[in-house]
């Protein structure tokens, strides 16, 4: 068996500066895609909680009566400081019914247009985040 000498890898050189070149694009897209997608994770979950506690203020009137908040909107904003942006602020509307059982409720939606970070095509540059929690009233005691 004859062995050959190895060549020199001169036509090779460049290669895996071209291979970054093409794949550069990709991965920052992916990353700006994974990083947009985790922020709507969060907002969606501060929207989420913004909404239960707006609904648990409404729904107790001895808790309105003692609270340091005047109104269901600025209870339920109250533990979202990320969403005061003056800009981009969140929508809050309140509701008050009677589900089919005859039990009355309040219900509490808050809405807010989240903005990704990216322009780039493909990705949507807003989403509308609406939550609505539906909660049973507190029965009003006399006192006495």
């Amino acid at each position: 068996m004859i062995c050959r000498p190895l060549r020199p890898r001169l036509a090779r050189r460049g290669a895996a500066s071209v291979e970054m070149a093409v794949l550069l694009p990709l991965l920052a897209f992916l990353v700006a895609v994974g990083c947009d997608y985790a922020r709507i994770l969060y907002f969606s979950q501060t929207i989420t909680n913004a909404a239960r506690n707006g609904a648990l203020y409404h729904s107790d009137p001895y808790a309105q009566a003692e609270s340091p908040y005047k109104t269901v909107a600025e209870a339920a904003l109250a533990d979202a400081p990320n969403l005061n942006d003056p800009n981009n602020k969140p929508t809050v509307a309140t509701g008050i019914g009677t589900d089919a059982a005859g039990q009355p409720y309040v219900e509490v939606s808050v809405s807010y247009t989240f903005r990704t970070l990216t322009g780039m095509p493909g990705i949507r540059k807003t989403v509308n985040l609406v939550r609505t929690v539906r909660q049973a009233r507190a029965p009003v005691v006399p006192q006495g």
